[in-house]
């Protein structure tokens, strides 16, 4: 897919008690309030895990990060639903063969609230 300037890509994601576990191990976060649920029975989410759903487009698009912003505004709980929109805020060609990129992004729980925003930025390497 080739991307330009005002493009929004948006996915959504459900976070499960067993991807919170699992990045526990990974990243050794191990507050007591990802580990201990809560009087609904829920964990929350660490704030990098969901950060994980803007980085995303990096991923599906072969960019190098260079800078990222993230502001948490609200806590992720196992079962939440999280929409995220990437807009791209700068899509251009490079002398080297890469190409520039920057994205802003609101990432929105299946209740409508913000819960984190952010941008980033860095290259896309060539294929």
């Amino acid at each position: 897919m080739s991307l330009k300037v005002g493009d929004v890509i948006s996915f959504e994601r459900s976070f499960t008690k067993e991807d919170i576990e699992l990045f526990t191990k990974v990243s050794g976060d191990e507050g007591n309030h990802h580990l201990t649920p809560d009087e609904e029975g829920r964990l929350m989410v660490q704030g990098l895990l969901t950060a994980t759903l803007p980085t995303k487009v990096g991923g599906d698009h072969n960019v190098m990060a260079r800078t990222m912003n993230f502001e948490f505004l609200r806590p992720v709980f196992s079962k939440d639903t999280i929409i995220c929109d990437v807009e791209i805020e700068q899509y251009e060609k490079l002398a080297n063969n890469r190409t520039a990129i920057a994205a802003s992004f609101s990432c929105k729980n299946q209740l409508g609230k913000e819960v984190l925003i952010g941008g980033f930025s860095g290259v896309i390497l060539p294929s």
